[in-house]
Formats: structure tokens, sequence, C-alpha cells
């Protein structure tokens, strides 16, 4: 790879709600930043922030430093990358931060070692309001000799930096990304469950909150999930029932090749997958709490 410079040239692939703000913030840091998206509409609006916005994914990473996918999941990063082939030089940075989980990982890496890249395993922990702000958590791996290269554009993203590796072909980062969204996806199924049982039994969802108040059950991501939905504040969604459910599978996938059987994440992507049937696909991931009921026109508050 090249020698580093403090202001490294990033081709960003993918400008969905994650992907757009960790463009926005590369070129407020002072980067030339391209970018692609599928829909190359979505993309435009980062035009107004320095970011040139291409037509295809080669044209983005022709001359490009550093490339970074924040793609849907494996196999779309994968035939992006594909698409970018043409243009990539070798001796580049890629850090993917795709959720793409270890069978996708590998073959990134794979990817990335056939066309001579410099491969950084690079998922993150945030939504929509840390990514906007710079604020992620990066999970990374990746060959220590190459990290500063890299780091503008990490620090441009991200407000930490934890590395779980040298070996980004391993998949380091994303196995402990799976370990920490299994966390969440069972923190908002639960919260779901919470406010659905409570609705069934005629509970007042308050005396439950003001029962386990400043006590070790009492967490703000339960309660602020549990907000969204009885405010109807799911769009836009901070994390969306499709993308949640995809990360469920990955989940369950990977705890059968590792030999365990994950109860609690198979019944999170099935709620997930059943709340995306009923049309919730597209809003936030709490809205797996519609899959407690068979009415799919279900509104909280207005079940009769």
């Amino acid at each position: 790879m090249s020698a580093p410079t403090d202001k490294p040239t990033v081709a960003v692939l993918g400008t969905g709600i994650m992907g757009a703000a960790m463009a926005r913030n590369i070129a407020r840091a002072g980067h030339t930043v391209r970018a692609w998206n599928r829909s190359r509409a979505k993309a435009e609006p980062l035009t107004a922030d320095g970011v040139h916005v291409t037509d295809t994914p080669a044209e983005a990473v022709t001359g490009a430093d550093t490339v970074l996918t924040m793609l849907y999941d494996g196999p779309a990063a994968l035939d992006v990358m594909r698409q970018a082939a043409d243009g990539l030089r070798p001796g580049a940075a890629w850090i993917q931060s795709t959720t793409a989980g270890i069978e996708g990982v590998t073959r990134l890496a794979d990817f990335a070692d056939r066309n001579r890249l410099v491969f950084f395993d690079a998922p993150v922990l945030g939504t929509r309001g840390p990514a906007e702000q710079g604020q992620l958590l990066i999970l990374a791996a990746g060959p220590a000799e190459h990290r500063d290269a890299i780091a503008p554009v990490l620090d441009a993203v991200g407000s930490r930096t934890v590395w779980t590796g040298e070996d980004g072909a391993a998949g380091s980062a994303t196995r402990l990304k799976l370990v920490a969204n299994s966390w969440v996806l069972a923190a908002t199924s639960a919260a779901g469950e919470v406010l659905a049982l409570s609705e069934a039994l005629g509970v007042d969802p308050d005396h439950f909150f003001d029962a386990i108040a400043g006590g070790g059950l009492d967490l703000p991501y339960l309660r602020m999930k549990a907000g969204l939905v009885r405010e109807d504040r799911l769009t836009p969604a901070q994390f969306a029932v499709d993308t949640a459910a995809k990360d469920a599978r990955l989940i369950v996938e990977a705890g059968r090749a590792g030999g365990v059987r994950l109860d609690v994440a198979e019944a999170s992507a099935a709620r997930l997958t059943r709340a995306a049937e009923q049309g919730h696909g597209d809003e936030d991931m709490a809205a797996a709490y519609y899959a407690s009921f068979d009415e799919d026109d279900h509104r909280y508050g207005d079940r009769s």
C-alpha cells in the first residue's frame, strides 16, 4: 500500500441510512469522497457536502486510496465489488463495514486477496443518530502495519475503534458484531413482547416501567424501543425490520456453525420476518411488536 496521507481519497459504495452518513462525515473531514449507490437518486443529496456521486462502482473506486462498503449483506457487497474490480488499485485499503456474516466475510476477504487489496473487516455498532454524528463504534480487524493509513477515515465516522485482531480475513470483528447484535435483537424482541403482553392483560405499561425504575432491570434501550412503538415513531427507521431480520438469520447460522442452538435468536428472526410480511419491513425493528398480533393493520393502543 502507498505511504499514508492525511487526506486519502475515499470511495463509499452503498449510501443507505448508514453509508450516506458515513460518506458525509468523511467529506466534512476534508477527504475527497466519491460515492455510488444502486439508486443514484438516494445518493444525490450528498453532492451538497462535496461528495462526487458516480454512475458505477468502478468509477467510484478508480484511483481511490480507500474503499468503504456499507451494503445490505455479504452477497450484495461481493456483487458490487466485482462490478468495481476494473477500477480497483492494487494495494488500496478496503474497509468492509457491511454486516456480512461469517461465510460472507470469508468470501469478501478472498476477493480482496485475489485483487491485492488490504482488507479490513470493520462492521459498526450504532444507528442513524450516531452515524450522522460521526459517533459509531467501529469493530475492526486488519493488519497493524496498515492501520495508520485508514485511521483518518475511521476517525471521521466513529468515536472509537475496537481492534479485535490483525487478520481481517479471519472475520474476528464480524464475529463480535454478531454477538453484539444478538443482544440488541433479543432486547428489542423483549421490549415488544412486554408491550404486547401488557396490552393483552390490561396492564398499563407505565406501571411496569415504574416497577423496574432505577433497578438492574431498567434499561434505557428498553425504554427507547418501547417508546418508539407507544408513540408510533417507527419511521424513519433507526434499524429497519428487514435488515434486522437478515442479521438475525446470520446470527442463527453462525450459532449452528459453532455447534450451539440459539432459541432466542431463532424466535427473533421469526418475529421480524412475520412483522415484515405484515408490511412493517421499512419501519424500525421495534415494529417486531406487531408480530404478536394477527391483525396486519394493528397499531399500538387501537386493538379491539
